[in-house]
């Protein structure tokens, strides 16, 4: 008797184990098809097999709802999220997949209403917050994006993506900028009187991009002189955006006659940002510079590799640059430690001293920066840096250079 009753147990619940496991290990080859062999139509009978055996396996059909998605075979894959959507509402992954599906397919308004459906049930779900911030940040709604981007980096400070979104959310939330800069440069042997710079600047964004207008005053080699600048930021596509700019000086000396310099910009996979471009300095010669540079956002943590090329007719110099900084608030809320070699056509203090053979010299510097947003609007910041230059053959001097900054959003 007891044995009959172990048949019958054995009977009925192998078929159960055997078909679980069939319906894994089918999950499993469709997987390996799909992303090692990049067969999909294998991929989708795989797991169409194992949905015939387990219809309520939530992570299997959303997998083939991707799988139908990468395939172009939109309206499956529709079918197949709506499903784990009715049969399991509190499934997340699913309002993140037909959110992704509508948003890559330029359906905005849709896309939202899904990712909201599954905020609703799921408020603090990193991914559809993400997607969420992306879709308004394409409905040009920047406002609600940075609110949503600033929720989400509350949630996880360390999410890198969140946080490369919201640098490009920040500089698109307000219609207009105005900004106040000031650098007082002492140099111990150098030069006898100390550098006085003051830059006022006003930016508003357009639908082509970013464009700012600039006036910089400075004081140096005992002599005044203003700069009047224009840059621009224009977006290309999700990917790339440009940055063009043009100054000029009524006299030369102060500052460069005429500078100029453009640059493409690409925002990569895995939170990586890169650009290269060219920068002009005309002074008595003409200069030309050219630049490069590779970004990462890391945790709480963004870096940054720059170069600058300045071919000549008997020599080639180059300068570097190490920028770390450590959010610990939003996009404008920092600490910056900055750490090179040599000199920059982007640096407004010392940029002039590329009029001379003193850029072919040797120097290091260094600087740490400060900067916090109040109420989203107003942004100061300051800055302490420190300079060894080789301003003559064998002869090296120090700059100390400290720079206060106010922004206003409007």
């Amino acid at each position: 008797m007891y044995q009959k009753i172990l048949l019958l147990l054995y009977c009925f619940v192998t078929p159960v184990v055997v078909i679980a496991q069939s319906a894994d290990d089918l999950f499993t080859q469709a997987r390996n098809a799909a992303f090692q062999e990049k067969n999909y139509p294998k991929a989708i009978s795989l797991s169409q097999k194992a949905l015939i055996q387990k219809p309520q396996y939530a992570e299997i059909r959303v997998f083939l709802g991707r799988i139908y998605t990468w395939n172009k075979q939109l309206d499956s894959a529709r079918i197949n999220f709506r499903t784990v959507i009715k049969d399991k509402p509190d499934y997340a992954d699913a309002y993140l997949a037909l959110g992704n599906l509508e948003f890559w397919n330029d359906d905005n308004k849709t896309a939202l209403q899904v990712v909201d459906a599954g905020l609703d049930l799921a408020p603090r779900e990193e991914d559809l917050l993400l997607l969420k911030a992306k879709i308004l940040n394409n409905e040009k709604e920047w406002l609600l994006a940075d609110d949503v981007v600033t929720k989400l980096l509350k949630v996880n400070p360390t999410n890198t993506e969140a946080r490369s979104l919201s640098m490009r959310i920040k500089d698109n939330s307000a219609k207009n900028k105005i900004g106040v800069n000031y650098d007082f440069v002492y140099f111990d042997k150098q030069f006898d009187d100390p550098w006085h710079l003051v830059s006022v600047d006003y930016s508003r964004q357009t639908k082509l991009g970013s464009i700012a207008g600039r006036v910089n005053y400075a004081n140096r080699f005992k002599s005044n002189g203003t700069q009047f600048e224009i840059d621009a930021y224009p977006r290309i596509s999700p990917l790339f955006y440009a940055y063009v700019n043009f100054g000029y000086a009524p006299e030369a000396g102060v500052f460069p006659q005429y500078r100029s310099g453009a640059s493409l910009y690409a925002n990569l996979p895995k939170s990586f940002e890169a650009d290269f471009g060219v920068r002009f300095l005309r002074f008595s010669d003409n200069v030309f510079v050219y630049t490069a540079s590779v970004g990462k956002y890391y945790k709480n943590f963004w870096f940054n590799v720059r170069t600058y090329v300045t071919p000549s007719n008997d020599a080639v110099s180059q300068s570097f640059a190490l920028t770390t900084r450590y959010y610990f608030g939003g996009a404008e809320d920092y600490l910056s430690l900055v750490m090179g070699t040599g000199i920059s056509p982007d640096d407004q203090q010392n940029n002039v001293l590329i009029n001379t053979d003193r850029y072919k010299l040797k120097s290091n510097n260094i600087s740490i920066g400060y900067r916090k947003s109040f109420q989203k609007i107003n942004v100061f910041s300051i800055k302490v840096g420190f300079e060894n230059q080789e301003y003559l053959r064998g002869t090296r001097g120090n700059q100390l250079d400290i720079g206060l900054g106010y922004v206003r959003r409007f």
